[in-house]
């Protein structure tokens, strides 16, 4: 027989529910991730805005820079039912993918995107604190790498779907499927969170000031490195393909299927080795991953072969090593999951905005070779600054 994803160690109620949150939040991930992969139609005429990439890099880029209201929502997400900051991030998703599919101008896009980036947050962050509630720290590197595959299906899965979708009819046609896919599996999820055992946890003031180790700042930090890094590609391969090799909207959807595939590796990778090898040696792992092979794709990215194996590397290695971090963020502050996630969360979101505007603008100066160079400053500043958090913090097993 099959071994059962987690054993009997865990507590019902995460086995129970460990398929409803992958699958909503696989659902919120397609829509969040849609957009980069096929920035340059959504900038092109047509069903499109007549603009240019860097224009839409802008868009992309503010609604990536309210990352910082996360530690916000943070501490929200610590004084409220985890039922209510879901169902709130969830609708907030669902109202801003609609708003992105309607958008009449780039302004009116940036809103849609702005609150899907957002409230999506609030969904995360309360997810990430019901599983820090639930599963001890030593073990809540696999339930959060198995989690975490919705992010590789997303991928893999939703937006290639959604660019077969795009293919067919248009991008904001995918955007009104995305959304309804939200609908569907948040319902579901909603129906299984009793709000008797999801009350707010009631944390004092006092409590929300006790870091566990010292330089506690460098994990948000690392964060910043790592998801910055991961922009700097995802929102310029698209634009790359289409201009050196001539690829329409089901071949991105293909490379993203592709890509999608090494990602849920990570994630698989992360849920089986994190806790056993340590997860600030989990983090330094995938972003020296992520160096070369940005490097490489700079080197050679003319080669459509060792480009997209180069692109496929560094993913998983991103996934592996962001993936491995999260438990990390939600063990930052003694009993205030939500507030370490949410600095977090906020940091990175932030770099990816941050990103967003140099790797796009770098695109349009030198081609992907820019945006490969800015990967390679921001993994190496990911990798260092978790190495330096490890270092200060007090030895303890399964870190």
């Amino acid at each position: 027989m099959p071994q059962p994803l987690l054993d009997d160690g865990y507590a019902a109620e995460v086995r129970a529910n460990l398929l409803p949150f992958t699958l909503t939040r696989l659902a919120a991930n397609t829509c969040y991730r849609f957009a980069p992969p096929f920035i340059a139609i959504i900038a092109a005429e047509g069903s499109g805005f007549g603009v240019s990439i860097a224009d839409i890099g802008w868009v992309i880029s503010i609604s990536e820079l309210t990352g910082f209201l996360a530690p916000i929502i943070g501490r929200f997400v610590d004084r409220v039912s985890r039922r209510l900051s879901i169902a709130i991030g969830l609708i907030g998703t669902t109202i801003g993918t609609l708003t992105m599919a309607v958008a009449p101008n780039l302004v009116v896009l940036a809103i849609g995107l702005t609150m899907l980036n957002l409230l999506k947050s609030c969904f995360d962050l309360g997810m990430g604190a019901w599983i820090a509630d639930h599963v001890p720290f030593e073990r809540r590197g696999r339930v959060v790498g198995i989690t975490e595959t919705s992010w590789a299906l997303s991928l893999l899965i939703g937006v290639s779907l959604l660019g077969l979708i795009t293919a067919a009819s248009s991008w904001r046609v995918a955007c009104v499927v995305g959304a309804a896919f939200v609908v569907t599996c948040g319902v579901w999820l909603n129906s299984r969170l009793h709000a008797d055992t999801e009350s707010a946890r009631g944390v004092t003031h006092t409590q929300s000031d006790v870091a566990r180790t010292s330089g506690t700042w460098l994990v948000p930090l690392s964060m910043f490195g790592l998801m910055g890094a991961s922009q700097c590609l995802f929102v310029t391969f698209g634009a790359w393909l289409t201009d050196d090799f001539g690829f329409d909207a089901a071949g991105i959807a293909a490379v993203g299927f592709a890509l999608g595939a090494g990602e849920l590796l990570a994630s698989i990778s992360s849920a089986r080795l994190t806790d056993r090898i340590g997860k600030e040696r989990s983090v330094m792992l995938g972003a020296a991953v992520m160096v070369p092979c940005a490097a490489l794709l700079a080197g050679f990215s003319g080669s459509l072969v060792i480009g997209l194996a180069a692109l496929a590397v560094f993913i998983i290695g991103f996934e592996y090593g962001v993936v491995s971090l999260i438990p990390v963020a939600t063990d930052l502050y003694a009993g205030l999951p939500g507030k370490g996630f949410g600095l977090v969360i906020g940091a990175g979101t932030f770099g990816r905005g941050v990103l967003t505007v140099i790797a796009t603008g770098l695109y349009d100066d030198t081609g992907v070779v820019g945006a490969c160079v800015a990967a390679m400053v921001c993994a190496a500043l990911s990798a260092l600054t978790i190495a330096a958090f490890a270092a200060r913090r007090s030895p303890s097993v399964g870190r």
